[in-house]
Order: C-alpha cells, then structure tokens, then sequence
C-alpha cells in the first residue's frame, strides 16, 4: 500500500465547457472534496471568479497524478500542497503556471515555503532569493469556464484551453 498524506489543490486559468467537463470527471475519479473533510465536489460548487480549491485526505503518494498530468498537458495553472510522510519526504508545494511543467518546492506543514543554505548559495544574490520565493508564492488565477471560443484567448497567461 502507498504512503499517504493529507493533500490540497487550487486549479486556475480558462477552460472550455468541454475541458471543463473532463476536468470534473477526474477531480470525481480523485475523490477530492470541497472542504476538509467536506462533502465531494460537484460541479456547481464552482464560484465564478475564484480558483477551484480541492482537498483530499489519504493521498498515495501526496499527488493527484491524474489531474497534475491533465493539467500540465493542457497548460492549465494550479498550486498543490502536500504534507510530509516521516522518512520518505517532506511537505511540498507544487507551482504550474501554465506553461506546461511544475517546480516543487519545499515548504513546511502549514505551507510556508522554507529555503536550504545551499539553495541560497546556489542563487547568489538576495534578489534571486526573492524571486526564488515569489514564484512559489504565485497566485492562482480564477478559474473560468468559457461557453464561446471566442472568450478562451481573451485571457493570456491563465492556463488557457481550447
């Protein structure tokens, strides 16, 4: 049996109706909910004009494979927290800003980013520790679902989807 852990998603950016709905057939094959320990999600739990905010208590491994991969390959933004599990790993925020790949990033339980001496020598300078920081601080977009086309490119660098 896989280790597991208590685990967050937010998932942001355009999407199209129809990307819409593959999205809620994964996040209801996930199990995730709209709450801690709250009831599933369903698809009019969306509030327009905010990040799709999911959680998941017992996740193998810390991740949502599925949904991380269907996001990366479709360039939609999300940030996943995960905590740690004693002597594997430790807690981890995971940033997809939408250009098709992730950058983990430790952090502790109550997801504070934390940054290594060596990671501070290896960026050199205090203001590549602060943009080290501010990009695992990136803010998750709203998640909106368009009904036209014509809508989806109106919003650059969100996590578009046609």
């Amino acid at each position: 049996m896989a280790d597991r852990v208590s685990a967050s998603i937010s998932i942001g950016g355009v999407l199209s109706a129809s990307a819409y709905a593959e999205l809620i057939e994964i996040i209801a094959c996930e199990g995730l909910a709209i709450e801690w320990d709250g009831e599933p999600f369903e698809p009019h739990h969306h509030v327009a004009g905010e990040p799709l905010c999911l959680f998941a208590h017992e996740v193998a491994g810390g991740s949502f494979d599925e949904l991380e991969s269907w996001c990366l390959s479709r360039r939609v933004v999300f940030v996943r927290w995960c905590g740690g599990y004693s002597g594997q790993w430790g807690p981890e925020r995971v940033v997809a800003t939408g250009d098709g790949s992730a950058v983990s990033y430790a952090v502790t339980e109550d997801d504070e980013v934390v940054v290594s001496r060596s990671r501070v020598e290896t960026l050199g300078s205090l203001e590549a520790v602060i943009a080290f920081f501010d990009g695992a601080e990136f803010a998750v977009p709203p998640l909106i679902v368009s009904t036209s086309a014509a809508d989806i490119p109106a919003i650059h660098g969100a996590g578009n989807v046609q």
